[in-house]
């Protein structure tokens, strides 16, 4: 099945160590059929996290071909990355390039990069890394079916 993607901005007040409070955005990544049930989940998913007020402040779709996650403690941040894959088109005999995005969870950049190609191993078709660079990304909600 593939997944649609969408990322949803969530606009709070966050109580900062020094006691300051201020307000802040931050993006999550939720799998949802549609912009309506997007904003339903991230609502459900988010309030058990939050002591204040809080409202979505956008949501967008995501384009992610495929999502790396990661169970490691240190892996706390999530990478874009660019992939261009090359294959030949038997009729013309040129080149044809076609990218697609994944999202990489990793603890910098060297193991986003280290984890991308581990999860592309196996690929069949040839892929460069075109670029790869850290989102603001707080977490991931994947769709769960309700009893």
């Amino acid at each position: 099945m593939n997944n649609i993607w969408f990322e949803c901005k969530v606009k709070y007040e966050k109580t900062l160590q020094d006691g300051t409070v201020k307000k802040v955005s931050e993006p999550y990544l939720v799998d949802a059929l549609n912009f309506t049930e997007a904003e339903r989940r991230i609502i459900e998913e988010i309030t058990p996290y939050m002591t204040g007020i809080f409202e979505v402040s956008d949501i967008k779709k995501a384009r992610y071909a495929e999502i790396f996650e990661s169970t490691d403690e240190s892996a706390d941040r999530f990478f874009k990355a660019k992939l261009v894959f090359v294959t030949l088109d038997e009729k013309t005999g040129k080149e044809k390039r076609t990218t697609q995005n994944m999202l990489v969870q990793a603890a910098d950049l060297r193991d986003a990069v280290k984890r991308l190609d581990e999860g592309m191993q196996g690929t069949m078709g040839d892929y460069t890394i075109a670029a790869v660079s850290e989102t603001l990304l707080m977490d991931i909600f994947h769709y769960k079916l309700s009893e």
